[in-house]
């Protein structure tokens, strides 16, 4: 009820906030004899991590994961892998004045409203900061679905704000701070970011994901769908406000007999589905897009209220990106991770062995 944990066989409940002592979380359902350590987590957590550009917040985390159950002798044990991140750089003193008053967009007055007591500091347990247990957690699922299926998960920054990010090539996404796939835009992205900064405003982005090769077959039909659960697992990360999988809005304009991935002997002619249909993988690319809305914490003064209801103007100090997205697209893929890892169980445990005799379509995952 308390709605701390994603997933039904492969379970991740996390734990604390954003200037706590540690955050952390429990992956319960990893199938045992795995090969894990820290250093396989670890690398998904420092490209997610903060202060690693001018362009997002500075607050300096080291985000040194350590495992503290569920592996023995160097693999997974089938039991609870329990995953602990100490805060090491928390700066309270930049939140004191919101105590009693509410951030224009921020989770403040919806936490207050539910458990009438919140904690202010750098946003809590709707802090951003939580999601690196989310990358954590996630940097197993990868593990595991790489060596049993092959599945890669990428993303990557489609757009920033206003500026549209043509896709060049995955060479060039690891190579800069916003994970673009376009070196030529970078010094454009940059110095729009470094406008924004100065003004003391924020903006939104558009992170796309694909997930190859998937498996057919994973999924329930009607309540568990396939895409149903990735929709609900991508609203779950922190501003969040729009999912589309495979065409996603832009089926609107699009007629029928445009939109219906044609089937040929040679395999499918398109894949406006996202590898989705019936809320079960097709075995094509599944494919997913995110809105992230601008920050909310702004230095511009905002109108608000106080807990009496008096009105009052609120600013906000410290340190924050003033784009989320920049730090989206490994927090994106880990999301997708997780949900893709649960089916991958849920498909094992109810279909191992079970299978049509046609062979698979070419150029889609049996």
């Amino acid at each position: 009820m308390s709605g701390n944990t994603l997933g039904r066989l492969f379970c991740v409940t996390s734990f604390g906030e954003s200037h706590g002592p540690a955050i952390g979380g429990v992956v319960d359902g990893c199938p045992p004899g795995l090969e894990l350590s820290e250093a396989d987590i670890q690398p998904a957590l420092d490209r997610r991590r903060p202060g690693t550009s001018r362009h997002v917040t500075q607050r300096q985390e080291p985000d040194q994961v350590r495992i503290l159950s569920g592996v023995f002798e160097g693999r997974t044990t089938g039991t609870p892998i329990a995953l602990l991140i100490d805060n090491q750089d928390a700066r309270s003193k930049d939140y004191a004045n919101l105590l009693d008053t509410f951030r224009p967009g921020h989770a403040d007055y919806a936490y207050w409203r539910k458990y009438g007591a919140r904690d202010p500091r750098g946003g809590g347990r709707s802090s951003a900061r939580l999601t690196a247990v989310t990358v954590a957690a996630a940097a197993i699922a990868c593990k595991w679905l790489a060596e049993h299926h092959q599945l890669r998960i990428r993303g990557w920054m489609a757009q920033l704000g206003p500026i549209e990010i043509p896709f060049e090539g995955w060479e060039h996404v690891a190579t800069n701070p916003f994970f673009a796939p376009n070196a030529t835009i970078v010094p454009r992205l940059e110095q729009y970011m470094d406008e924004l900064r100065r003004s003391g405003d924020s903006v939104g982005a558009r992170i796309n994901l694909v997930a190859e090769p998937v498996p057919a077959g994973w999924g329930e039909p009607v309540f568990d769908r396939l895409d149903a659960d990735i929709a609900h697992a991508m609203m779950g990360i922190n501003a969040v406000k729009g999912v589309e999988i495979g065409a996603g809005f832009g089926s609107i304009t699009q007629l029928g007999s445009q939109h219906g991935d044609e089937l040929t002997p040679d395999g499918f002619l398109s894949n406006h589905a996202g590898g989705v249909l019936g809320g079960i993988s097709t075995g094509q690319p599944v494919t997913v897009s995110l809105a992230l809305k601008p920050t909310s914490s702004i230095r511009l003064p905002r109108r608000s209220i106080d807990r009496t209801g008096t009105p009052t103007v609120v600013r906000t100090e410290g340190r924050h990106d003033p784009c989320v997205g920049i730090r989206a697209t490994p927090i994106a893929e880990a999301m997708l991770a997780l949900v893709l890892m649960d089916h991958a169980l849920r498909h094992r445990a109810q279909n191992t062995g079970v299978g049509p005799a046609l062979p698979p379509i070419p150029g889609t995952a049996p």
